[in-house]
């Protein structure tokens, strides 16, 4: 559990190098935009299936089917949970920059935040595998963003493409189901994996690992997890259960 600047509490080996899963979008979305600011890739530029935009494999909404290349609608049209669209994105960032993707999220990302424990081995969408100190690090940067400017993060977790109906993975389907670039927003979906004392505002993201990063601005606070159980019906009552504890004992 993190508040501005410190670290209000945490528990179990929090050196043991886990498997992120899908918490690794976070930090593909994060070096996206990095690379966004340095120029190396515009949002709007094409990427993906045809007409679809950085923008759109960001956010879910570029068609893509959740593995694979089968193009399931035009783009701007659903949010389809892919993890197809963020391995093409990283593919696009790396050929841009003239790096492999891996390369680039290091420098751009795991390096300046010191995560030193922390490497992608696999999928830009699912690859990354750390310690929970680490986790910790990146769920700081996202309560005060260093290596992008504050401007670009607020801009990234605010909804992309408004409206989009589709299904969170385990939660089933919203309509809308509101996503940043990169960024899952908790909005008013329920059910969801967050707490129920959790602001709209909140954003992050789980993995099917047990893995979870969520920060609330409202609150100024954050909470990462890594678990050695995969994602099933106990972190759908758990992992609420936890974000609503923390926030009533740590919230300012």
């Amino acid at each position: 559990m993190l508040g501005p600047g410190a670290v209000l509490d945490r528990r179990g080996d929090f050196r043991l190098p886990s498997p992120w899963a899908s918490v690794t979008k976070l930090a593909t979305a994060l070096a996206a935009l990095v690379a966004v600011e340095e120029e190396v890739v515009d949002l709007d530029e094409p990427a993906g299936p045809p007409g679809s935009t950085v923008r759109h494999l960001l956010a879910h909404a570029s068609g893509l089917g959740f593995e694979g290349h089968r193009v399931l609608a035009a783009p701007g049209r659903l949010r389809i949970y892919s993890n197809a669209g963020f391995e093409v994105l990283g593919a696009h960032v790396a050929r841009r920059a003239g790096l492999p993707f891996a390369q680039y999220m290091d420098e751009a990302v795991l390096g300046p935040l010191a995560m030193t424990g922390t490497r992608l081995t696999g999928s830009a969408a699912a690859g990354l595998e750390g310690p929970l100190d680490d986790l910790a690090r990146l769920a700081a940067e996202l309560l005060s963003p260093t290596v992008v400017a504050a401007p670009t993060l607020a801009m990234a977790t605010q909804v992309a493409f408004p409206g989009l109906a589709g299904v969170l993975p385990g939660f089933g389907r919203h309509s809308p189901l509101d996503w940043g670039l990169g960024f899952e927003l908790r909005d008013a979906k329920s059910p969801h994996w967050t707490g129920a004392t959790n602001s709209p505002a909140t954003f992050g993201h789980f993995g099917r690992t047990g893995s979870f990063l969520w920060v609330d601005p409202a609150a100024g606070m954050a909470c990462v997890a890594l678990s050695g159980a995969d994602f099933g019906a106990w972190a759908k009552v758990a992992w609420p259960a936890l974000s609503d504890a923390v926030l009533a004992q740590f919230r300012p």
